[in-house]
């Protein structure tokens, strides 16, 4: 698979530059008046596993349709190992689709379901049997070929679609919310059964989902959509760490933002001047801002720390608080915490030791800090 490597020292991602196997080169797919994809350029390396991640009605789904075939995009063209493959009926598309449903038949076994595809083609019954063998033994259902699908669990039922699209080889495995319809426990499961199936087969899969720890888990890399259009494509701890817009910062788990004024510019840090946090704000890092520019100063809550005492660090940035809330998950816990200005955020803190003890409570006055190079620097 196509790996990215994090440097932490430089702040930046390494990525491997292979040759792009799947190119979309302006796609834009409208519906009367409505646009749902609008001019989407991407490339997705070959063996990759890239999510398209974003929120209802973004344009996702119909991207994925258009790649498969079940949509006729209004314009641009689609790729796939060379080959244009833009006016291609589904059929003769070297992809598969699974859909969110699984769409498995309840009549027939998995061993029957498994083999359907291979069954339309007309493929020698010998090779069938061996294929099916093969998948049967990948998705781990060897035991269930003569269960009906009422028989199985949601992430069986699952795997059974699984093996039924990947049975036909196909180049390209397009993926429409796949482990939506599992519970949690067994979603986080299946998401790494779904990797390492990926990573021993090698097949590029695009995996669809408004799930974002779903996709922070499964993918290589992610395309961030909205109104359809990218508005940030890259590994997902850049995405996480270096959100490139307000939507992204946002949408991509849980963070405090403090709207600003820049105050200060120096060689390797900016100050911010914002109301709502009650203080200058510091930031690391050369950002392209000017004194008087508008911005936003965002800070993920595993990142802020509370005390009860303010911090002796002079580095760091310090803000007095009243615990206005918190919730207690097991590994971790949840704090927010009112601002003197009135302004709520959310803290989090892993809880490493045993105690029924809180470390604070409802009330409590603290001090939150966090260093400055935690911080992100958005304008847009």
């Amino acid at each position: 698979m196509q790996k990215a490597d994090y440097d932490s020292e430089n702040l930046s991602i390494v990525t491997d530059k292979s040759e792009a196997f799947i190119r979309i080169r302006g796609i834009s797919k409208k519906f009367g008046d409505f646009t749902a994809v609008d001019d989407v350029n991407l490339d997705i390396g070959r063996g990759e596993l890239f999510s398209i991640l974003g929120g209802s009605g973004c344009g996702k789904s119909t991207l994925l349709r258009v790649m498969a075939g079940f949509e006729t995009p209004t314009a641009g063209t689609i790729e796939i190992d060379g080959v244009d493959i833009t006016e291609l009926p589904p059929y003769e598309r070297p992809v598969n689709m699974m859909f969110q449903s699984y769409a498995i038949f309840p009549h027939m076994n998995v061993e029957k379901n498994i083999a359907y595809g291979l069954r339309k083609d007309h493929v020698d019954n010998k090779e069938i049997a061996q294929r099916v063998d093969d998948m049967l033994e990948l998705v781990q259902l060897v035991d269930f070929r003569e269960r009906k699908p009422n028989q199985l669990s949601g992430g069986q039922r699952q795997r059974v679609a699984l093996a039924r699209a990947l049975i036909k080889r196909p180049k390209v495995l397009l993926l429409d919310e796949p482990l939506a319809a599992l519970d949690k426990k067994l979603r986080e499961q299946t998401q790494f059964e779904l990797m390492n199936i990926q990573d021993e087969l090698g097949i590029t899969f695009v995996v669809v989902t408004h799930d974002q720890e779903e996709a922070m888990t499964l993918s290589t890399r992610i395309a961030v959509m909205e109104e359809g259009r990218f508005l940030q494509v890259g590994p997902p701890k850049e995405i996480y760490e270096f959100p490139e817009t307000r939507f992204v910062a946002d949408f991509i788990g849980t963070i405090n933002m403090f709207e600003g004024k820049v105050n200060r510019v120096g060689d390797e840090t900016i100050s911010v001047e914002s109301a709502e946090a009650g203080t200058s704000l510091r930031a690391l890092g050369n950002h392209d801002v000017e004194v008087g520019q508008s911005v936003c100063i965002a800070v993920r809550p595993e990142k802020i720390f509370i005390t009860k005492h303010e911090p002796d660090n002079d580095d760091d940035v310090r803000i007095r608080g009243v615990v206005d809330d918190l919730g207690y998950l097991g590994n971790l816990s949840l704090y927010r915490i009112r601002l003197e200005s009135g302004k709520m955020i959310q803290v989090s803190s892993q809880n490493r030791r045993r105690s029924t003890k809180r470390f604070v409570e409802w009330e409590d006055k603290i001090w939150v800090s966090w260093r400055p190079r935690s911080a992100i620097v958005l304008t847009d």
